[in-house]
């Protein structure tokens, strides 16, 4: 679409509901601000102007929404008195002369580009309004669409309506195009003459009607249109996220034995041939690559996983973590910034943090990286083909070359040369007899206690 368009998108409205410290628009789903999944779909709609209508934590608001292949301008609402007035807080912006003005709300991350494009192809067609609807079995509390002869003659309020608009399903979603050529003459034609005496930009279809123009309403599917006011809603906007997000995954071809109880990023790329067992936990910046398997209980963010690896049950991987092929990192395990060799095993019981392993290495249960001084962290590097022992503690900064063995139980805090046997736990003595004469004194130190004497 050649057409230029502004979207104005309102950000500022009232987040009391949220209970919150910050802007109900900063609220994550999927652990992307509400904002930023508006801003994706608006520039993957082909929109690159923005004008954002912002009030409560405004800086905040305007970094969240600054995303690649969007020119973004903030302007800040210090009075809520209705939507009109607030699209009109960006009349600097919508002054500027485009074809298209869109109007989307920040709270609605849910939207896809689908419908805002639908919204622009109207005004294309020679249209001056285009309300983006939704068809419900719940209309109760909206406004009603009145379609007469594919024309959209108005936007009834439910408390206005009468018993045969209430029976109406097809309701207002609040986001319109409007023509860019008309759009200030329209919004400054908004009266105030309600109960609120605010701005209702709903009133453009009538306006506009009266002047000769012409509004259609588009349709758009109803969890996409989902607006959020409280926790409660925040939630329920979280699990129709990932649920569409599921579905597109293993369409994509990955494999999810209970994808109700799989949780993504809104980054998350799982790659075809993917395996992800019950109860796994996304955080972002996680990619896991053909083939590879994670297992149930585990959490990864900021991880990249090669293909064929295997991570958990009950893994957590921390950003910085990357498995090379075929690697292993098993159950009980935290892996923290550190390089995994192709086909290295960290099989369980394992803390490997500010770390390299080489290839085909092992890390036998217990083992840990100490990493941290109290005040600085410090790197262990591990080589090819080495074999730890269990229940070691690698002082870093250390370096463990190729092939070498470290035996079990040791603390290592000098390097070990390659294909070396390094021991760093004491010498074991046998005292004959001590433990029968050590528990002979405990008890009879209990019976004295007991007996009060």
């Amino acid at each position: 679409m050649s057409r230029t368009c502004l979207a104005v998108i309102l950000a500022a409205g009232d987040s009391t509901r949220m209970k919150s410290s910050m802007s109900k628009v900063l609220h994550p789903v999927a652990g992307l601000p509400m904002i930023a999944h508006v801003m994706k779909a608006v520039a993957a709609s082909g929109i690159g102007d923005v004008a954002l209508v912002v009030g409560r934590d405004a800086e905040k608001v305007s970094a969240a929404a600054s995303i690649d292949g969007l020119s973004v301008g903030s302007f800040v609402q210090t009075e809520r008195l209705g939507t009109g007035h607030a699209v009109l807080t960006a009349r600097e912006a919508i002054a500027r002369g485009y074809d298209d003005i869109l109007v989307a709300y920040g709270d609605a991350p849910l939207i896809t580009p689908g419908p805002l494009m639908a919204a622009r192809q109207a005004l294309a067609d020679g249209n001056d309004i285009a309300v983006i609807g939704f068809h419900t079995e719940r209309p109760t509390g909206y406004g009603r669409l009145l379609v007469e002869n594919g024309e959209l003659v108005a936007i009834r309020e439910e408390k206005d309506a009468s018993e045969a608009e209430r029976a109406i399903t097809w309701c207002n979603s609040g986001l319109m195009a409007i023509s860019g050529a008309k759009a200030l003459d329209l919004l400054a034609r908004i009266g105030n003459a309600n109960a609120k005496g605010e701005y209702y930009l709903t009133d453009l279809v009538e306006i506009v009607r009266s002047l000769g123009g012409r509004a259609v309403a588009v349709d758009a599917p109803e969890a996409e249109l989902a607006g959020c006011n409280n926790r409660a809603e925040l939630a329920v906007i979280e699990k129709l996220w990932q649920e569409r997000r599921r579905h597109e995954v293993m369409l994509s071809g990955v494999s999810m034995i209970a994808p109700e109880t799989v949780f993504l990023a809104h980054d998350t790329v799982l790659h075809q041939d993917v395996l992800i067992e019950p109860n796994v936990v996304f955080g972002p910046g996680v990619v896991v690559e053909s083939g590879a398997v994670i297992h149930a209980f585990s959490h990864l963010e900021g991880a990249h996983v090669a293909s064929g690896a295997t991570v958990g049950p009950f893994a957590r991987l921390r950003p910085g973590a990357n498995l090379g092929e075929g690697a292993k990192v098993g159950n009980f395990c935290e892996v923290k910034k550190a390089e995994i060799g192709p086909g290295a095993k960290i099989n369980h019981l394992t803390y490997i943090g500010d770390a390299f392993i080489g290839a085909e290495t092992n890390i036998g249960a217990g083992t840990i990286t100490c990493n941290y001084d109290g005040v600085n962290k410090h790197e262990t590097h591990i080589g090819a083909h080495a074999f730890i022992g269990s229940n070691s503690a690698l002082v870093a900064p250390v370096t463990i070359g190729d092939g070498a063995l470290v035996a079990s139980g040791s603390v290592i805090t000098e390097d070990v040369p390659a294909h070396a046997l390094a021991l760093g736990r004491a010498r074991q003595e046998v005292k004959p007899e001590r433990a029968k004469a050590i528990r002979e004194r405990n008890l009879a130190i209990k019976a004295m206690k007991k007996s009060g004497s």
